[in-house]
This record gives C-alpha cells, structure tokens and sequence, in this order.
C-alpha cells in the first residue's frame, strides 16, 4: 500500500507573551489618543498671548493646568471608546479603534480611565493648577455629554466646543490674569468651525450609523454652519486683535496685518474640508498641512514684529 504524501499542519504562530504585552502597551498608549494633547498644549496656554501674565509662579501652575487637562480629556476618550465601541464598528476608520476593533479589553480600558482619574484627582488635591473649577466643569459636562447630550444634533457639537472654553479660562486662573471675553469667543467658534466640518465628513463617509446624533444633520446644513461659525470665528478673532491684544497703541495695524493671514487659514480650511474632503481629523490636517503651516508661521513672525515695535518704541522712533 503506497505511503501518501501528508504536507505538515500550519500552527498559528502564537507571539511570545513580551511581544504581546509589548503590543498592549501600544494599544493603551493609542486609547488615551497622544496626538490630541496638542489641544491642551495649545488652548491652555492662550493667556499668554498676553506678556504680562508671564510669571514663574503662573507659568508653573499653566504647566500643571496643562497636565490636568491632558488627564481629563485622556479618561474622556477612554470612556467615550468604551461608550461607542459598537457604534465605532460602523465606521471605517473608528472601528480600528484599541476598544472597538476588541485590542483591548473593556474591563482593562476601565482601569485605565480609573488610574488617569487618580492622577488628576491627587494633581487638583495638591492644588498645583490654582482653581480647578473649569476642569471639574469639563468633566461634569462629558460625563453629562456620554449620558444623553451627545445624541443631540447640533447641542453636542457645541457642548464638545465649550470644552476648549474651560481649558482656555483654566489657563487664565492659572496665571491670574483677567479673561479676554473676545478671545475666549474666537476659541469656541473656531473649535465649533472644526467640529462641524469634522460631522459632515463623518456624514460623507459613514452615514448615520455611527453618531446618532447626525440624524439632525445633513451634508446641506454642515456647509451653511461652516460659513455661518468661520464669520463669527473671523469676526471675534479681529475684533480681539484690534482691541484686547497686547499691541496697543498698535491694535488696528494688528487688525489689518492680521485680516489677510486669517482670510487665507480659513479659505484653506474650507477648500480641505469641501473640496478635498480632508477635515477628518482636525488636528491632524491642521498640523499636516504645510500650506497652513507657513501661513501661521509667517503670521506670527509678523504680530512678533509689531509687538516688538510696542516694546521698544524708541528703536520705531529711531527708525522712522
């Protein structure tokens, strides 16, 4: 009787458990989003723009604010993630998500939320972020958003918006400096700007399957709200720049200065999310883009000119 040929059976190659514990490490580092502290580091230390709130104690406490919210937002996404992992399962980039592709476990994404929530909770008991009361806010509020306010069109934009409102007041607490009513009405339009286009791509892409609370939206309604909240974002933005920056006697060249640089960034944003259907992922295009990079480069090299001329006004007088 002839012998048959048997070829070997394939065995998964199962990953050494270092190899596997080394990928759950770069999961979870994935799950608190890394590439989102940029909205921290950016929001929080608005008041800055302001040189007379530039003091060692106040720039301590900015850093710890900085931190505080880095914690707060981070165990948001988590829970959030957790929230959502089957909705994320429609989409087609959020369903590769640590949680929702099931790379991680719920109940170790649980644990995670509960350590940055410890830090947080021990950082504000020290009292190293001056008030904390706009961190607490942020997170009543998320908690509030997760419960029922994220399934409301239009609502839950702007409450995800008022978010970026409470880093940018903690930042004055921070540093004890009054609050800019306008810069503060520059931040949120600007933050709902990128929200609405962030929803009417998800609209283009997913659907409604993923985001109940795109129900109440439509590709049509995004694009009048991207119009209606880039004016407000512009508007407010020169307004500050002409009254409350710190370019006086300078604040209307500042305004004009500034109007060509701020029509360019918001003309490019649109022709990304409109045109080219990039908006995504917000801070991701924004700090990707090389053409909105050299405009803000450029831009600040020259409000860093005209404030110098506020400094040292006997080198213009000298110049002039």
């Amino acid at each position: 009787m002839p012998l048959l040929d048997s070829a070997p059976a394939t065995v998964a190659a199962v990953p050494p458990p270092a190899t596997r514990r080394a990928s759950l490490v770069v999961e979870l580092i994935r799950l608190v989003r890394p590439t989102h502290w940029v909205k921290s580091l950016l929001v929080v230390p608005l008041p800055l723009l302001d040189p007379a709130s530039w003091h060692p104690a106040g720039l301590l406490r900015l850093g710890w604010s900085v931190l505080a919210f880095v914690l707060a937002a981070s165990a948001v996404y988590v829970g959030n993630d957790v929230a959502d992992r089957h909705r994320d399962g429609h989409h087609p980039v959020k369903r590769h998500r640590p949680v929702a592709s099931g790379r991680v476990p719920v109940p170790l994404a649980y644990a995670c939320a509960a350590v940055l929530l410890l830090g947080l909770a021990l950082l504000l008991a020290a009292g190293l972020t001056g008030p904390a009361w706009p961190v607490l806010l942020y997170l009543a509020l998320n908690v509030w958003y997760s419960r029922g306010l994220k399934h409301v069109p239009l609502v839950e934009a702007g409450v995800v918006a008022t978010g970026f409102v409470l880093r940018a007041v903690q930042g004055y607490l921070a540093v004890g400096t009054a609050v800019s009513a306008w810069l503060l009405i520059t931040v949120f339009a600007g933050c709902l700007l990128l929200i609405i286009g962030k929803r009417r791509q998800e609209l283009l892409e997913a659907g409604v399957a993923h985001r109940p609370a795109l129900h109440g939206w439509s590709v049509e309604l995004a694009g009048h709200l991207l119009q209606l909240t880039g004016v407000l974002a512009v508007t407010a933005g020169l307004v500050w720049l002409g009254t409350e920056a710190p370019f006086d006697p300078y604040g209307e060249a500042a305004m004009l200065l500034s109007t060509p640089f701020v029509l360019y960034l918001m003309s490019r944003y649109l022709q990304l999310a409109l045109v080219r259907r990039a908006a995504g992922d917000p801070v991701r295009l924004l700090l990707r883009d090389r053409a909105v990079v050299t405009a803000v480069v450029l831009w600040a090299a020259c409000l860093g000119a005209l404030y110098a001329a506020t400094r040292f006004p006997a080198l213009v007088a000298a110049l002039s």
